[in-house]
Formats: structure tokens, C-alpha cells, sequence
């Protein structure tokens, strides 16, 4: 990863400074990393876990890895189009003071209806073809919405009016996802277009419709649709575990930094919830010691 990226992934992971590993452009190359070093740790743990593994999915950057997983993509060459995705998703989301709201809502939560009116904020404020969309959908009642930030500012401001319960900002630079990043997208592809692509060896779902992906092209041209799409995680979910009544669901893992798609995943589908495990690249205190 140093040799690819240029500068010291491993050190900047567990020293800091945390400011420089939340940018963007440090950040993403490092949940890719940390996500295939946990995948790693399974294998050396249980292979037959990894063995009989029938399905992928990765969250945003995740997918990159879910692809590499997957035998579709080599590991250097798709760090190397993390590391442009990262670098121009930031110069992007520098251009524009923009952000993403995540948000709880009620069951009457009207989210569509809310940017609407947060766009038309954005115009009396004189702010030319404002963006305020939802950006990922992460569970029932959950979004993640992403624009100008006076638009995130106006929906955080009238919350009670659109039946939001809850909204935070989420310590991201920019409106990953929406339109505000498109200077991110030749980038990605041009790399692309130089990245040979295999079949994935096992199924894996694509953020951008929640499907599986078929082939080469197919998953080339998704991965910079993603970029300015919402992510459909919700929808995800829904497909992966899809099942016939009284069918057993399988063992789920998260490999990586954070247990944040166990906790949506308890949200989704309880049942699938129950047979969930996590395993995190750091190796945990009674390995160290042994």
C-alpha cells in the first residue's frame, strides 16, 4: 500500500494525526486497506469461513473492496483507483461548502419533500441549482442527505416540521454521492478504463441498484455511476438476504474499521442480524499475547 499510495498508510492508521486520516483523501485508501487486512485475519482464523463465502457487498469505497474479495480486481490496481477516487472526491467537495446530514425520521417523514423546500432556501439565498438529495439510504427511517450546507443547515433548523427525530453532520468534507462531486468522475474512470476486470468468483451487489453485477463493463461502468449515486444500502440488504420462508440465513461478517453495517443490518433484517459477526484488522489482545 506505501509503495502505491506514495506516503506511510500503516502509521498514519494507528498514530494519527486523526485530523490527516479523516481526510478524505487518507481515509478512504485506509478503510479499503483495513478492510482486506481484516479479510485476511478471517482467512487465517477460519478459511472455511472465507471458503464458503456466496456473496460480497461493500459500503462506498467498501465495494472496491468486496471487488478485490472477489477476484475481480487486483489489490494494487484498485488501491491505486481509491487512492484518484479519494484525491479528486476531495478537490471536488473543496470547491463547494457542502456536506451530508444523517438523519432519523419518522414513519411521516417526508425526506424528498424536505430537500425540495431546502433547495428553494438555497435559491432565496441566491445559490444557483442547489443540491439537497438523499445520498444513502441506510435503513427504514434512516437517510443520509447531502448538499450545500445551508441546505443541511435549513433541514437541521426546521427538523420538528419534517418529522426528523434526529440529524447530526457526518465528519465528511463533502456531498459525496450527489452531483456536487462529478469533477470525481473522469478520474475514476480513466483509471478504470486501464484496470483489467474479471468476473466476480463469488456474487457481488453494487451500491447504485442494489443488483448483482454481471460482468467486466458492468462493473467498470457502476463503479463511476457510484460516485454521484445514492448508495441503495438499504435496498442491499433487502437483495442479499432475499430468502425462501423457513430457509436458514448464513453467517454474515463485517471485515474492517467500525461495526456500523452490523448495527444498520439489526435495523434491516433481524433474523440475518442474529448469525452476524465482526472482525476488525487490529488483532485483538489474547492473539498479541499468545
Amino acid at each position: 500500500a506505501e509503495k502505491v499510495l506514495g506516503y506511510d498508510l500503516l502509521s498514519l492508521c494507528l498514530e494519527g494525526p486523526r485530523a490527516e486520516l479523516d481526510r478524505t483523501r487518507h481515509c478512504q485508501p485506509a478503510v479499503f486497506v483495513a478492510s482486506l487486512a481484516a479479510v485476511e485475519k478471517l482467512n487465517h482464523q477460519r478459511p472455511e469461513v472465507v471458503e464458503s463465502c456466496v456473496a460480497a457487498a461493500g459500503y462506498s469505497v467498501g465495494e472496491f473492496a468486496a471487488l478485490v474479495f472477489a477476484g475481480a480486481l487486483g489489490f494494487a490496481e484498485a488501491l491505486y483507483a481509491v487512492k484518484v477516487r479519494a484525491e479528486a472526491m476531495q478537490k471536488a467537495s473543496e470547491a463547494v461548502p457542502s456536506g451530508m446530514l444523517s438523519v432519523i425520521g419518522r414513519r411521516e417523514a417526508n425526506y424528498k419533500f424536505a430537500c425540495l423546500e431546502a433547495r428553494k432556501h438555497c435559491e432565496s439565498l441566491g445559490i444557483e441549482n442547489p443540491v439537497c438529495k438523499i445520498s444513502n439510504y441506510l435503513f427504514p427511517d434512516s437517510r443520509v442527505i447531502a448538499g450545500h450546507l445551508q441546505a443541511l443547515e435549513f433541514l437541521q433548523e426546521n427538523a420538528r416540521k419534517y418529522y426528523f427525530t434526529r440529524t447530526s453532520m457526518l465528519p465528511v468534507s463533502g456531498a459525496f454521492h450527489t452531483r456536487l462531486v462529478e469533477p470525481a468522475v473522469e478520474p475514476l474512470a480513466e483509471v478504470l478504463k486501464s484496470i483489467e476486470i474479471q468476473k466476480p468468483l463469488v456474487c457481488v451487489y453494487s451500491n447504485v441498484d442494489g443488483k448483482k453485477y454481471m460482468h467486466a463493463k458492468h462493473i467498470k461502468k457502476l463503479l463511476v455511476k457510484q460516485v454521484v449515486s445514492p448508495v441503495l444500502w438499504e435496498q442491499t440488504m433487502h437483495s442479499v438476504y432475499e430468502r425462501k420462508q423457513g430457509t436458514e440465513f448464513p453467517y454474515t461478517y463485517e471485515v474492517g474499521p467500525g461495526k456500523q453495517l452490523g448495527a444498520i443490518l439489526k435495523k434491516c433484517n433481524l433474523k440475518a442480524w442474529k448469525q452476524y459477526n465482526h472482525v476488525d484488522a487490529l488483532e485483538d489482545e489474547e492473539a498479541a499475547e499468545t
